[in-house]
């Protein structure tokens, strides 16, 4: 009985079992395919760091064109709205160059120094971008409350053409960089594609603000300068919302039961394993990393118990690539009349 569990638990060994490179906790996902993977050459894998570095390139190559037409229009227009729009879009290229940062960072291979990789990179990144859109929308309320208080003229016609442009472009970058951060379970990607969102959102807002002032007349001419405050306080909740899951991430907060539950079932299909006792998983840039406590016949020798291990260790890492280690420690089915 022994030799046949002891080929059992070798086999897959023996054979080769394929085995996964590295990869808002609520938006955890599971699928087995966040790395680019060839099915001819499954040893080939293409890190998903190159699908959030080119999202965030084409983004930095918007923000430029925007901030540069948004300033130019907002100035010659006299409209501040469009111009605290501008600063957002100035904000976004420097934003985008720090995810870009991270991102790199997050892709680097363990060293001496850092056993578990770089991959806390990426929630970083995630961390200053948030406190960056607070920043700025800081900004933009102290300035536009300036702007209230001091008379001045209605903004030009021609800026709310200029603002329909923007918003257009905005939400489709949003749309195409937060497609690539949930594809990739990026919160640095994600929190990229927001400040997308948020310059969308402030550009509405400078539009309606716009809009109020013109049709109004005399005496609305502070209508953009409300706008945009009312755009500054969405920046700050979109910012909260980028902040808290990074934070959780950073400090190693635990994935969906979903995704531990998936991880438990795995492992206890595997031949010898009696019981899985405990079962901790956290997520390092774009890879997991689970330490679980196996329970297998107190009776087996030491290497029919490691051979469990290294089955239990392979299986997960087939079926989820995005787990870059898993470590398994053995326990004795004798512990469990204890």
């Amino acid at each position: 009985m022994r030799r046949r569990a002891l080929r059992a638990a070798a086999g897959p060994e023996r054979q080769g079992a394929a085995v996964g490179s590295q990869d808002d906790f609520q938006d955890v996902s599971l699928n087995t395919h966040s790395f680019s993977m060839s099915q001819s050459h499954p040893r080939m894998p293409v890190h998903p760091v190159h699908r959030g570095l080119r999202s965030t390139f084409v983004g930095i190559l918007a923000n430029t064109l925007l901030a540069a037409t948004k300033g130019i229009a907002g100035v010659l227009g006299n409209s501040y709205a469009l111009i605290a729009d501008a600063i957002e879009s100035t904000t976004d290229i420097a934003s985008s160059f720090i995810v870009w940062g991270g991102l790199k960072i997050s892709a680097l291979p363990p060293d001496d120094d850092h056993p578990y990789g770089h991959g806390k990179a990426e929630p970083l990144a995630a961390v200053v971008v948030a406190l960056t859109l607070i920043a700025a929308a800081i900004g933009i309320i102290i300035q536009s409350v300036r702007e209230i208080v001091t008379p001045h003229h209605a903004p030009a016609p021609f800026t709310l053409a200029v603002l329909i442009l923007v918003v257009v472009a905005k939400e489709t970058l949003f749309r195409f960089v937060f497609k690539v951060g949930v594809g990739l379970n990026s919160l640095a990607v994600k929190s990229d594609a927001w400040h997308h969102r948020s310059d969308a959102i402030t550009s509405a807002a400078a539009f309606v603000g716009i809009s109020i002032a013109l049709i109004g007349g005399r005496g609305y001419e502070s209508a953009d300068d409300w706008a945009a405050m009312f755009a500054a306080t969405v920046i700050v909740f979109n910012a909260v919302r980028i902040l808290r899951p990074a934070i959780r991430e950073i400090m190693d907060a635990a994935p969906p039961a979903e995704f531990e539950d998936a991880i438990r079932q795995i492992a206890q299909r595997v031949d010898g394993v009696i019981a899985l006792e405990k079962c901790f998983i956290r997520k390092m840039g774009f890879s997991y990393y689970v330490d679980m406590h196996v329970t297998v016949d107190g009776a087996l020798p030491v290497r029919l118990g490691h051979d469990i291990a290294r089955q239990v260790k392979d299986t997960i890492r087939t079926s989820y690539p995005n787990v870059a280690e898993v470590l398994v420690h053995i326990e004795p089915s004798d512990l469990l009349e204890e």
